[in-house]
């Protein structure tokens, strides 16, 4: 894949009305999303640190709502061990990437860790941070390469979509959720 752009931006679509922006440099992706979700507003700001070879190593999500702010720390030892605000957390033991529910951008770390031959299928669960609460849970999810930049995505609770990727691994149309337009 090519070098990540040192920017991109998302119009989120359907589901929620919104935008992303994230910032890239090596190991670190910076993002902002503000949105609203069935007439729920939320700003969310995280940064993620990841090593050479994409493994999720530590993450800051604060989240801000007209309930107020918060935030949550996590880290991982790049094995799948968790810690959720220096709290070990063996529920999610084994997990690789993380999923931000506020993030369009974070689907791209399944495509980068895991170089997948057209037609492969592979599980990759990821540690999922709600949006408006910042709750951390486990989320089951798997990716089928179609071709080149398509991916055929599912997660738990029936959600399906084929999602396209530019030459970077970034998502450039996830249906009824975002679409790149920088």
């Amino acid at each position: 894949m090519e070098q990540l752009p040192r920017f991109a931006a998302w119009r989120f679509v359907d589901a929620v009305e919104g935008f992303e922006v994230v910032y890239t440099a090596p190991g670190e992706l910076r993002g902002h999303t503000s949105a609203v979700e069935d007439g729920k507003p939320y700003a969310v700001h995280y940064a993620i640190h990841f090593d050479e070879e994409w493994r999720t190593r530590e993450v800051l999500v604060s989240t801000d709502t007209v309930a107020g702010a918060l935030g949550v720390k996590l880290a991982s030892n790049g094995a799948g061990r968790w810690t959720v605000n220096d709290q070990p957390r063996p529920d999610l033991d084994g997990l690789m990437d993380i999923d931000l529910e506020a993030s369009a951008c974070t689907n791209t770390f399944p495509v980068h860790r895991l170089p997948l031959a057209v037609g492969e299928t592979v599980r990759a669960p990821a540690v999922y941070v709600q949006a408006l609460d910042l709750a951390v849970r486990r989320l089951e999810q798997t990716y089928r390469r179609l071709d080149a930049d398509r991916f055929h995505y599912t997660s738990e609770g029936g959600f399906v979509a084929v999602l396209r990727y530019d030459e970077s691994g970034l998502i450039v149309d996830y249906p009824g959720i975002a679409v790149r337009f920088a």
